[in-house]
């Protein structure tokens, strides 16, 4: 069966030692969050974790979702309980505003838990985790009364949340929707539709479930520009509070899917359900967005946290599984055959899944800082240039992390040879589980289509120039650090494949808007290795900084840290030139050819 640590000792470093969350002690929240504190936070989230969460993962997996002749759905056995514990923990609130029934903590510890949680048992975090988007743009675009209603439940996790995007016909183009909204004498509307691949749409661990629907209001413009969004409760609220009449919202069914079956993923029927307006007639999209994009450095996280948990079994397969001896001579010579970890390629697979691994945890909580610092620091300036990081970064994160926690999930799944495609190891499941993170809250080629094609140009390129020059003045610092000149060179050359492939999209893109997207998810990736590369350069400072200082405590940790930096740099960071070749051969061949030739 399988295992899962947490990987604590790795968080506070990245944390404390790479990012010093105590300089931020200005920004709300942070205060609160001293060493102390977030050492014991962290270490709670992975006693929940591994004890709570984690046993329920291949059981989940294995019994999936019941929905009933009345369209009510039972979640796995097990899944209430567990909820439940993580709802009276108040995890849930952890960064939420405290005038809502949240802790008021930083984000970037949300998301620390977040990855221990997700890899512990990911179709059971989607419950919250879908709230956890709701109650954004309900913060960011809610009135204070549908704040009042609907938040203090949501956060405190007796009520939770979904975003309703999808229908049979559209996808990510949404302006061909169909669900409509009646507007009604009260100020209410009557939603009429058909909303499929709904996550946690309808379950039995909350009192009621707060559903975001995009609808068109009649009348209102063809497209994107007539889109709104609405607030759809399965229980109406009365003005106490209490939970009024059943709303016409109902599961249709649960999607058979190739994973996550511990999920509740639903078509949703609403017939002229009563719903909201949350913000404005026809800014829907701009509501919705603030959900999306809170999703996607979740999902991001997803790609990073099915990776951990998949590494982790692997190489302790590695490690136990005796088969052939070593090329250099028997390293286990009492026993008939060496474990599988002394071949170079098991090792190389381990060190590649670890190198991305480690690299993608300090992406994601720098990511999670760049957030905290652009909604929460009292300087315009420093707000306004984290934000452009931030919607830089988002697209990267998502596409990257969740590309490779797939690949590397199949990766850690060839460890165990036949025994990893069977289901008795549970590797089967992190690959199924891992695969939907490429599709959902915007499937990875749309993510590089908008990277290209939106955050490279928005507001005169400020945010890409900003991003490399941070990188560059990293290098230039410690060009003639004798232990970081090393480092420093290979990350350079990166950081010149990915800035000579942006001139190129500037030079070739405009005229011919194919060779964008082309380009764009070789584009994504480059970026995300020169991105993943300055992580790593950052942490391999940070750990001679340790050990200069004589962590002893540490020492063993900050050794292997430097062995799979200097991995990273030498046998993963010179892909940035494939993927800049690629990108300068243009559109021509990828195009040539007739629709019907395929």
């Amino acid at each position: 069966m399988p295992v899962y640590k947490a990987p604590v000792n790795d968080t506070l470093f990245v944390l404390n030692d790479v990012l010093g969350l105590e300089r931020y002690n200005n920004l709300p929240g942070y205060a609160d969050a001293t060493p102390d504190m977030i050492e014991a936070i962290v270490g709670e989230a992975a006693k929940l974790s591994e004890e709570v969460l984690f046993p329920l993962n291949y059981s989940g997996d294995q019994e999936g979702c019941l929905r009933h002749d009345d369209g009510t759905v039972s979640t796995p056995k097990g899944f209430k309980e567990a909820y439940r514990a993580y709802r009276e923990g108040g995890w849930l609130g952890l960064a939420v505003p405290e005038e809502f029934g949240g802790q008021g903590l930083p984000y970037v510890l949300h998301c620390a838990v977040g990855e221990y949680t997700s890899a512990a048992n990911m179709s059971l975090m989607m419950y919250p985790g879908l709230t956890q988007g709701a109650i954004a743009a309900i913060l960011v675009h809610g009135s204070d009364a549908q704040k009042q209603t609907y938040l203090p439940n949501m956060v405190g996790g007796t009520w939770s949340g979904t975003m309703n995007l999808t229908e049979p016909h559209c996808g990510t183009d949404l302006g061909l929707l169909r669900t409509k909204a009646v507007p009604q004498a009260d100020g209410s509307y009557k939603i009429s539709g058909q909303k499929i691949f709904i996550s946690a749409g309808e379950h039995d661990m909350t009192d009621n479930i707060v559903h975001l629907v995009l609808a068109r209001i009649e009348g209102a413009p063809e497209g994107t520009k007539g889109i709104s969004l609405f607030i759809v409760p399965k229980f109406l609220v009365k003005e106490d509070g209490s939970l009024g009449a059943r709303n016409p919202v109902s599961c249709g069914a649960i999607e058979r899917k190739m994973g996550i079956h511990g999920n509740a993923t639903c078509v949703m029927n609403y017939d002229e359900a009563t719903g909201f307006l949350i913000g404005a007639e026809n800014k829907g999209l701009n509501a919705m967005f603030v959900m999306m994009n809170e999703a996607r450095l979740a999902v991001g996280l997803q790609g990073v946290s099915i990776a951990e948990v998949a590494y982790q079994n692997a190489a302790n397969y590695a490690r136990e599984r005796i088969q052939g001896r070593s090329l250099s001579g028997p390293k286990a010579p009492d026993k008939k055959a060496d474990p599988i970890i002394v071949h170079p390629d098991i090792r190389r697979t381990l060190m590649t899944i670890r190198a991305f691994n480690e690299a993608g945890r300090a992406f994601l909580l720098w990511t999670a800082l760049k957030s905290d610092i652009a909604h929460r620091s009292p300087d315009e300036k420093d707000r306004q240039a984290a934000d452009d990081v931030l919607g830089l970064a988002t697209p990267i994160l998502k596409g990257v992390m969740t590309d490779k926690g797939f690949e590397h999930a199949v990766m850690a799944q060839q460890v165990f040879g036949g025994h990893g495609y069977i289901e008795e190891h549970g590797m089967s499941q992190y690959v199924r589980d891992a695969r939907i993170a490429m599709i959902y809250e915007g499937a990875n080629g749309i993510q590089a289509l908008d990277l290209v094609g939106r955050k490279l140009a928005l507001n005169g390129g400020r945010a890409v120039m900003a991003l490399f020059k941070e990188i560059g003045d990293f290098c230039e610092e410690n060009r003639n650090d004798e232990q970081m000149g090393f480092f420093t060179k290979h990350l350079k050359k990166g950081l010149n494949d990915v800035q000579a492939s942006t001139m190129w999209f500037m030079q070739n893109a405009m005229a011919k808007p194919d060779n964008a997207g082309a380009g764009s998810t070789d584009y994504m990736h480059l970026f995300g290795l020169v991105v993943l590369g300055y992580m790593w350069a950052k942490m391999a400072k940070a750990a001679q900084t340790g050990l200069a200082s004589g962590d002893s405590a540490r020492e063993d940790y900050l050794k292997n840290k430097l062995v799979t930096a200097r991995f990273y740099m030498e046998r993963i960071m010179p892909e940035t030139a494939l993927r800049k070749v690629r990108i300068e051969t243009g559109a021509d061949t990828m195009m040539e050819l007739a629709a019907e030739a395929f």
